[in-house]
């Protein structure tokens, strides 16, 4: 039956009850409500459909081919309209975060203080690779984004976090190997692969195991694929990579504030953390009391100096 998708699931579950039970009675004593109500429900269902739904007359109750035919597809829209309901609700938008990382950056921390802090506010950390970190950004596709400078900060705010020193990478058995650090004359005489696009790192690591050149990345780079036949050691006068947390700036939510606050070390009872801002306010306003108290407190205390101005002088006076 085509209509009973717009029939109400409510009166759906009553037919369902008759129809299971073939008695009117039991049926409205299950559902708690007057068998008249139960009766009319049916029959105006019956005027809906141009149908009937039961044998008129027979003892006991029987279906008619429609009421049968209505009865399973009734069940079908139950069964739907259960599993609907029993589907958790979708977050309301603005009631999480959304945070980017790009490779070699490691988040668990700052996940899990927020976890800490904000229990209820859900903070979701997406993987991006490091060409889609501006992207990213201006697509809305997260709220804020770990990333590696430089970027184009246009419209963008940027706070610096920490710079990483690069590393060459070098197969366990080259002579570099030996070294804890080199510098750019131990590697004048070294093929160095193009190893700039970051995403491509496992590539160029494989690459290096090959023999056909070393790599200069950074260290968390380095870290994130190390292999058992590559070393990497610190090379030091090439030029280091930042990683910054970056956001637009016109998003700059309290969310955002939070966030910016959790991972620059802000402790919960910061006053520089928006929601401590409001509570000290807050308890600010209360402490203040109303002109009419505050005059009143200096009349006393004027007068309980007086009198004990009076009493020192009667006292000098003896």
């Amino acid at each position: 039956m085509s209509q009973v998708e717009s029939i109400d699931v409510a009166r759906l579950r009553w037919f369902v009850a008759v129809a299971e039970e073939l008695h009117f009675a039991r049926a409205a004593k299950a559902l708690g409500i007057a068998r008249q109500r139960l009766s009319r429900t049916v029959i105006d269902l019956e005027d809906e459909l141009g149908t009937k739904l039961f044998v008129p007359g027979a003892q006991p109750t029987q279906l008619t081919d429609e009421g049968r035919e209505l009865l399973a597809a009734a069940r079908e829209v139950i069964a739907r309209a259960e599993a609907a309901a029993a589907r958790p609700e979708p977050e309301a938008a603005g009631t999480g975060l959304r945070v980017g990382f790009v490779p070699g950056v490691t988040v668990s921390k700052w996940e899990r203080i927020w976890g800490e802090r904000f229990p209820d506010v859900r903070l979701e950390t997406v993987p991006l690779a490091a060409a889609e970190q501006l992207t990213a950004l201006r697509e809305g596709r997260v709220d804020m984004c770990f990333v590696r400078l430089p970027i184009d900060r246009e419209g963008l705010s940027a706070i610096p976090l920490y710079r990483e020193v690069p590393v060459v990478v070098v197969p366990k058995d080259h002579p570099i190997s030996l070294f804890s650090e080199v510098g750019a004359a131990e590697l004048a005489d070294e093929r160095l692969q193009d190893a700039s696009d970051l995403d491509a790192a496992a590539v160029v690591f494989e690459m290096v195991a090959a023999g056909v050149g070393l790599a200069i990345v950074p260290h968390s780079i380095a870290r994130l694929h190390a292999r058992r036949d590559l070393v990497y050691r610190t090379v030091t006068d090439h030029p280091d990579t930042e990683i910054a947390l970056a956001w637009p700036t016109a998003e700059t939510t309290e969310l955002v504030e939070e966030f910016v606050g959790v991972v620059r070390g802000r402790s919960e009872r910061s006053s520089r953390s928006p929601s401590t801002h409001t509570e000290q306010q807050a308890k600010r306003t209360t402490a203040k009391k109303p002109a009419s108290q505050q005059k009143s407190a200096g009349k006393s205390m004027s007068a309980a100096r007086s009198s004990g101005a009076r009493k020192s002088s009667k006292r000098r006076g003896r």
